[in-house]
């Protein structure tokens, strides 16, 4: 039997033991959303646009990005878009 598995809507760019990067984690958790943590350091684009803004979230289909810091209102009004 296969697992489903779902797919990601959201990429969170970060990187290994930013503590910035667990919080953003724990509430993009919280708030139910599908994610996909995004290593910078895995990709020169990535670590030249996001080395000084992460975490970053970014809706994968518009290419929406809410950087941190955010709160929950924040994060939830991001969601709406």
């Amino acid at each position: 039997m296969l697992e489903n598995k779902a797919v990601p809507d959201y990429l969170l760019f970060g990187t290994m033991g930013c503590h910035l990067c667990e919080e953003a984690s724990a509430l993009i958790a919280e708030a139910g959303i599908v994610f996909q943590m995004t290593e910078i350091l895995d990709n020169q684009q990535w670590l030249e646009k996001y080395s000084l803004s992460i975490p970053v979230l970014r809706h994968i289909e518009s290419g929406n990005e809410l950087a941190w810091p955010f709160e929950r209102e924040q994060l939830q009004t991001f969601l709406k878009i």
